[in-house]
């Protein structure tokens, strides 16, 4: 497995996301194949330095639900990094991009990510 470096320091948190995505999956290599976990270990470093607007912070949303009636939460991406840090913010921005199926939390444990 190769190991690669993201440096988040001036970049949008989309681009940082979707290109730790690519080497998660395994599609920049020519040995890709889609039933197998093919990709590399992702470090992200100086999340806290990423390029997120003002605007962003407060209409952003983060859904989750309880399982129970009006167990609906929604606190705004401002709220989520007070709370958990950039590194979750950019671990769900990951998670949305990587295939939802049995391999996915087997790619995820290849994520690290630095503020």
């Amino acid at each position: 497995m190769s190991k690669y470096t993201i440096d988040a320091t001036n970049k949008k948190l989309g681009r940082v996301a979707s290109e730790a995505a690519v080497h998660l999956i395994g599609k920049d290599k020519a040995a890709f194949v889609r039933n197998k976990v093919s990709g590399g270990v992702v470090e992200i470093v100086n999340a806290s330095k990423a390029d997120i607007s003002e605007k962003k912070l407060l209409q952003k949303k983060y859904d989750r639900y309880s399982g129970y009636p009006g167990g609906l939460r929604s606190p705004s991406m401002q709220n989520v990094i007070d709370k958990k840090g950039y590194e979750e913010i950019f671990t769900l921005a990951v998670y949305g991009m990587i295939p939802s199926n049995k391999l996915r939390a087997k790619i995820m444990k290849n994520l690290t990510v630095k503020e």
